[in-house]
This record gives C-alpha cells, structure tokens and sequence, in this order.
C-alpha cells in the first residue's frame, strides 16, 4: 500500500520524506490556507520534494471552473494530480480530464455507489473519508471493503485512497480491507514507526551489547 501525507508543511514533509518511505502528498483548501503560502508556491515546492502524486484541489464547483482552474494546476508539475469533490459537475469534470490525460483524485466520498460513478468517470483516484465516517456513527471501514469489491469485479483502475486516517489502527484497517493507498496526518505517519515492545526490545539489547565491551566499528 502507498502511504501519502496529507500535509502542506514543507519542513515536515521534507523530514519524512527523507525515510524513503513517502509515496505521494494529498493537499486540500484548508491545509493551504493553514500554510499562509500562495497555493501555487505550495505546490510548486511539495512536487520538487516529492517525485510521486501530488493532490492539488480546485475551488470552483462548476464545471466549467473546475476544468479552468485544474488546467492551471496541472501546469504546475507533471506529477500533480487535480484534487475534485464527488458531485454531479466535479464527476463530469473527471470525465473531461480523463480524455485530456490528467490525473484526478475524486474527494469526499462516503458511499459504495459515489465510488462507482467516480470510477465510471475515469478517476486516478477515489479518497472515501474513513474517520468521518466512523465520526457519524458509520464503520468506515465498510466502505473500503465495498468500494474494492466493486472495482475487483469490473476490473476498474481507479485507486482506492484511504483518507481521514485518525491512526495507525486505521492504517492497518485500511491496508487489510485492500486501500491502494492510505493519505494520513503526518504525526500519524511517525506513529507508525512505534511500539512499546519494540523500545524496550532495543533498550534490552543496548545494554546487554553494552555489557560485552565490545565494539562493531
């Protein structure tokens, strides 16, 4: 599974990044305007540290506006993939950037059938909102379990994008339920590296190696 960071905070992302292990970055308006950074300008710098998928969301709910301002987007690096909410104009305007040959990430979507319709409309991928989801009383999980079983069996190539991670639990979840990839906070993505086992498995090891008065170097 790939793992995305959902961020806009370029020192973070250039911290994690180095691990190796950052596969793509997913933006929205609010994280852009926590950045107090021109969007362009974020973009710009996330794509040049990050060689894989960069989310950057449009604006408009038209789509008319939507096709404007994702053109714009797209322009900026050839790996931004224009970010569009799961409404009636925002699937018609996947449809019109399939043919064109840019890469779309349908976001907000909480039901099996808005996956369905995001695939039929040709979409890179597909971001189903686990924990809110889970927030509404919802086991958001499910929904990661439907969408995969519908896109096996029509042999679909929209991803399934794991969002609105609250956990490394949910990562896992995700990963076990067939998410293609999972974009989580970045505090989650450190969190992923821990166990209390682990820690004192090492701390164990440290001081019995310590012991020896031995050296590898």
């Amino acid at each position: 599974m790939q793992l995305f960071l959902d961020t806009t905070d370029v020192a973070i992302l250039k911290d994690l990044a180095a691990t190796g292990l950052v596969d793509g970055v997913t933006t929205n308006p609010t994280l852009i305007a926590k950045s107090g950074r021109p969007m362009f300008d974020v973009i710009a710098q996330i794509c040049e540290l990050v060689e894989g998928p960069v989310s950057a969301e449009v604006a408009a709910t038209d789509t008319a506006g939507m096709l404007a301002e994702g053109a714009k987007l797209a322009a900026i690096a050839p790996n931004v993939v224009v970010k569009v909410p799961l409404t009636r104009e925002g699937l018609v305007a996947t449809s019109e950037f399939t043919v064109q040959g840019i890469q779309t990430n349908v976001t907000l979507c909480f039901s099996a059938a808005q996956a369905l319709l995001a695939a039929k409309a040709g979409a890179t991928y597909v971001s189903p909102f686990i924990g809110r989801l889970d927030d509404h009383g919802a086991e958001g999980m499910d929904l990661i379990t439907e969408i995969r079983a519908i896109y096996d069996n029509y042999d679909f190539d929209t991803e399934i994008l794991a969002a609105s991670i609250r956990s490394p639990a949910h990562v896992t979840a995700a990963a076990l339920r067939g998410a293609d990839c999972a974009t989580i906070p970045p505090d989650v993505f450190a969190a992923l590296f821990k166990h209390p086992l682990t820690e004192r498995g090492l701390s164990q090891f440290l001081s019995d190696w310590a012991a020896t008065g031995q050296s590898i170097l």
